[in-house]
């Protein structure tokens, strides 16, 4: 397997500790893949995600949104004792996480013919979107003005 040494990008950023422990976090990238699952994003700040959960009522799923982290549990109720033929349907029970950007919230979900869909959004406050600084010119004090281009 090969391994990626992110040391030199330390020298260059701020802020992205997070990221890179991401990266470097090799539990993530191995493992059970139950339940599918799809990530969509339906707007330029709006995202969706769908779970598959076939047989799963909404009293046995618990979703959890902490910071950055979105989980989501499920355990089926057990019902007594069944003679399955064939048991094709997992009931098994999952828990899958998602990490999730910075002010990314969650905003709803829903179960619906087995399908969990939790709606995302992106809310970036108004003190942190880009904004223009207005450069001082000389010992004077005047400020320059960017002219737009038509």
């Amino acid at each position: 397997m090969t391994t990626f040494d992110f040391s030199p990008l330390w020298r260059s950023t701020v802020g992205f500790d997070r990221v890179f422990d991401l990266l470097e976090d090799p539990a993530q990238w191995t493992g059970d893949n139950y339940p599918p699952y799809n990530i969509e994003r339906t707007d330029e700040d709006h995202y969706q995600i769908s779970l598959a959960l076939a047989g799963f009522s909404p009293d046995e799923v618990t979703i959890t949104a902490e910071q950055n982290v979105l989980t989501v549990e499920g355990r089926k109720a057990d019902k007594g004792p069944h003679q399955f033929l064939y048991q094709g349907i997992s009931s098994r029970p999952f828990r899958r996480q998602f990490n999730l950007a910075e002010y990314v919230q969650v905003k709803g979900a829903s179960l619906v013919d087995g399908m969990l869909k939790i709606e995302l959004i992106r809310e970036v406050p108004e003190a942190m979107k880009p904004r223009q600084v207005p450069i001082k010119a000389g010992n004077d004090n005047q400020k320059l003005e960017h002219k737009q281009m038509a």
